[in-house]
């Protein structure tokens, strides 16, 4: 069956760094916004140039209510970013969904490195606090890269979870860190390798590696965890935005 498509209210939007705007929509029927920590959602968008279609991953956590979030970067020149980050609260369009296949059952008990870069980290966050929030105890790892401090998106939320719940921590790598940044440096498949090592330590069952973000990280990630550090494949699981 195809996935359903709705109408939705745009209830709520923010700004998570200069160029990334969360925005969380509500289904005007009321009904249940199902789907599974992981999934994307399309938006049905009515640009000048006609009706076009974006995919996004969800943010938030499936909790079975009409609304669902997801952020989205300004591209500039880009007509269906541009026409999002320009939308006020309360506008109407319609979206299709959920779908997918980069999911992690929130009851799931491997340890999980989640490798994200730029708002790839969407379907991490909505994994994260999915698992969190059903009180897994599995080990919880995030390796989360960009370019700058500014870009790290949902960062006081991410430290607040980490805080909160001893199996989860996070680490941010920035490729254009100030000369003052005293955490780590350079692209995440840098410091894959040791978070994959220490979480093998964590847990008598295998960890599992969620990846999501452009093309080249995504595969250059891959071939690390496949090719260099053998690690079977159905433990590796990823998905691109690019």
């Amino acid at each position: 069956m195809p996935p359903p498509t709705f109408e939705v209210r745009l209830s709520r939007a923010r700004m998570l760094s200069p160029n990334v705007r969360e925005l969380a929509w509500s289904r005007t029927d009321g009904l249940p916004f199902d789907f599974a920590a992981g999934q994307w959602v399309s938006l049905i968008l009515p640009l000048e140039e006609g009706e076009a279609r974006r995919a996004y991953s969800i943010a938030s956590a499936p909790e079975g209510t009409p609304t669902f979030e997801v952020a989205i970067t300004h591209v500039s020149g880009g007509p269906g970013s541009t026409y999002l980050h320009a939308l006020p609260e309360g506008s109407l369009i319609r979206a299709i969904g959920p779908q997918g296949f980069f999911t992690r059952p929130k009851d799931a008990t491997h340890p999980a490195l989640f490798i994200g870069t730029g708002t790839g980290i969407t379907p991490l966050r909505s994994m994260i606090k999915s698992a969190l929030g059903a009180g897994s105890n599995a080990p919880l790892r995030l390796l989360f890269g960009t370019r700058r401090e500014e870009d790290r998106i949902y960062r006081d939320e991410i430290e607040a979870l980490a805080a909160k719940h001893p199996n989860f921590s996070a680490q941010y790598t920035l490729s254009r860190g100030r000369d003052d940044w005293s955490g780590l440096r350079g692209y995440v498949q840098t410091h894959v390798e040791a978070a994959w090592r220490e979480l093998e330590t964590k847990s008598a069952e295998p960890p599992h590696a969620y990846i999501c973000g452009l093309e080249r990280m995504v595969g250059a990630v891959r071939e690390l965890l496949r090719k260099q550090m053998g690690v079977d494949r159905k433990q590796v699981h990823s998905e691109r935005y690019d």
